[in-house]
């Protein structure tokens, strides 16, 4: 796969993510699951910026990455720092107002997860991701042959029921709508990545 290309599929789909994160889940206080979500759950409840949480946080996941599964790291390094500059870069969409329909927390939590599942297939379709656990659910779902959209959903799942349980439980039944967009767009981009 030429360089180019895969350039060109991690930044629209990091721009893809960060919109869908800035201009729909911020403004309701909704997450996604995954390094995404715990980087929400930072920024809501200590303020400190969300796409710096995420490298920080992904750490850990991309040291095993290096030592056990090389390519992956070396396919997702990049997708992991562009995604997060340009959630802090594109962090002013927090404050733009949309007409009161898609501005409302089900719309909005409805369109985030469209938007960020796009951008997460979108790089995984090019063999690169977001890392962190993205980057887990591709090995996870490589070991047990699944889809890795359906890996990333119960993953999101764990994040965002901790993620609801320290913020509200309307935050909880959103983001779980949200997973399950996200869960959906990416396994729908992603089908032709597994071979059976």
């Amino acid at each position: 796969m030429s360089f180019v290309k895969k350039s060109i599929a991690i930044v629209a789909g990091s721009i893809s993510l960060a919109v869908g994160i800035n201009l729909f889940l911020f403004p309701n206080e909704l997450l996604d699951g995954g390094m995404i979500g715990i980087g929400l759950i930072v920024n809501y409840l200590w303020g400190f910026e969300a796409g710096l949480t995420i490298v920080f946080c992904s750490i850990p996941i991309f040291v095993v990455a290096w030592f056990r599964y090389r390519p992956y790291f070396y396919n997702s390094v990049h997708g992991l720092l562009v995604s997060s500059l340009f959630i802090d870069i594109l962090s002013p969409l927090r404050n733009v107002k949309l007409s009161e329909v898609l501005q409302s927390p089900l719309e909005s939590s409805i369109l985030g997860g469209l938007l960020v599942g796009i951008g997460i297939g979108t790089m995984l379709k090019f063999e690169t991701s977001t890392g962190g656990t993205d980057l887990l659910a591709l090995f996870i779902s490589e070991i047990l042959r699944m889809n890795v959209g359906v890996v990333i959903l119960l993953i999101d799942t764990l994040v965002v029921t901790i993620g609801g349980l320290l913020l509200s439980p309307e935050t909880l039944l959103l983001s779980l709508i949200t997973i399950l967009v996200v869960g959906i767009s990416t396994s729908l981009m992603t089908l032709k990545i597994i071979h059976y």
